[in-house]
């Protein structure tokens, strides 16, 4: 490999928000335990990135700075390349962050009588958007089947037609589930809402992380009438693991909703390095992008082996895009308070738990695997110590 996804770089005392996290729920915790929790990654960033940024601060002026032509002009080519689909240089709307963009394009696109559906276990952050806006909130479960999920075409379509439900909020790739939607699946999604005219936000912040045999078909790709009926959450935050840059990129072909949002946002701009972090990471970093992707395919089947062999009563879902593995670890007869309990004092597992997703969570974990294979062996054996203590009786 020509760059480095083993080095681990401790990140205590520097503000990451997983490990203060961790730090001050057990501030004696040994040096050495890596938390497994928000989606960022345990890598080093790439070099392309870090020696872009010190060549622009040496002749960057510091004053207000907007998007450039050059800037545009790399998310295009990158969609381009990647996705499929050419967006217009005016459907762009820079945003500091997705989750913030959420809470925004929902309360500028429903009125307060109006109602949200999410289709959970879902990111935590789509219930609080509604909620945060005070609109109502409406759930569509996702079914489980074997080792993945399936959409409820039948309970989506009936609580689509309700009257009060205008705006659909997609994950898409599946987070924490890790469905890649299929292209049938995304248009029967797309002809439900057009038929109840249901707008879509479509958050596709993963769609760079998609595993061998899988292909992310963004609703940019698909045909004008679907296209203008969602707004395309974007960003290199996860694909490059840039994150505290806080740079996203949302794509609305239809003005009318684009107007709403600028309309709400009045003046906008991001910082000036995260534009040029943005581009550098879409110009020149596709192929750390390729590496990342093949480290966390890796790392997934190192746990389906691992678990399958030394935990069998673990559930393990297919893993088709993101790096967030889903567990199911019902069969441990916990609730779930007890669950994270154990995990967090027995096994020093940090995790994000299945119920912030939603209440059919409960008894799940997810674990983020975008951190070096020795960490993840070193936390599965940290589990597997703390099981069968447990089941020798030996856990209080």
């Amino acid at each position: 490999m020509k760059y480095d996804f083993e080095t681990l770089v401790n990140r205590t005392g520097t503000g990451s928000e997983k490990w203060d996290m961790m730090r001050a729920e057990m501030p004696d915790i040994p040096s050495d335990i890596v938390p497994f929790s928000v989606a960022d990654m345990e890598f080093k960033p790439a070099p392309e990135i870090v020696e872009g940024l010190k060549e622009y601060l040496d002749t960057a002026s510091f004053g207000y700075t907007g998007a450039t032509g050059s800037y545009y002009q790399a998310i295009i080519q990158f969609m381009e390349r990647r996705h499929g689909f050419s967006p217009k240089k005016e459907w762009i709307l820079e945003s500091a962050g997705i989750v913030p963009a959420l809470k925004q394009m929902v309360a500028a696109f429903t009125k307060p009588e109006d109602a949200v559906l999410i289709m959970q276990p879902v990111y935590y952050p789509f219930t609080a958007a509604v909620e945060g806006n005070k609109r109502k909130l409406v759930v569509s479960e996702l079914l489980v089947e074997e080792n993945t999920y399936r959409i409820d075409f039948e309970d989506l379509e009936r609580k689509a037609a309700r009257k009060e439900v205008t705006l659909l909020i997609l994950c898409s790739p599946h987070n924490p589930v890790g469905r890649v939607w299929t292209k049938e699946e995304l248009i029967r999604i797309c002809d439900i809402c057009l038929r109840n005219q249901v707008f879509i936000i479509s958050d596709e912040i993963h769609f760079d992380i998609i595993m061998p045999g899988y292909t992310h078909i963004s609703l940019g790709a698909l045909e004008d009438k679907y296209r203008n009926n969602c707004a395309i959450c974007t960003a290199p935050t996860k694909s490059f693991n840039i994150a505290g840059l806080q740079v996203s990129n949302l794509i609305i072909p239809n003005k009318e909703y684009r107007d709403k949002i600028s309309a709400a946002r009045g003046y906008y701009a991001l910082n000036m390095i995260s534009y040029k972090a943005c581009e550098i990471a879409y110009n020149q970093c596709e192929a750390w992008l390729e590496e990342m992707v093949a480290v966390i395919d890796k790392n997934r089947r190192l746990v389906e082996e691992f678990i399958k062999e030394r935990l069998p009563f673990i559930k393990v879902f297919e893993l088709q895009g993101t790096y967030l593995l889903w567990l199911d670890c019902s069969a441990l007869g916990m609730e779930a308070e007890e669950l994270e309990k154990f995990m967090k004092e027995k096994a020093l597992l940090f995790l994000d738990e299945g119920y912030i997703f939603g209440t059919s969570g409960r008894g799940y974990e997810r674990l983020n695997l975008a951190c070096p294979g020795w960490v993840l062996t070193q936390g599965l054996e940290r589990l597997e110590q703390a099981v069968k203590k447990l089941q020798a009786g030996g856990i209080k």
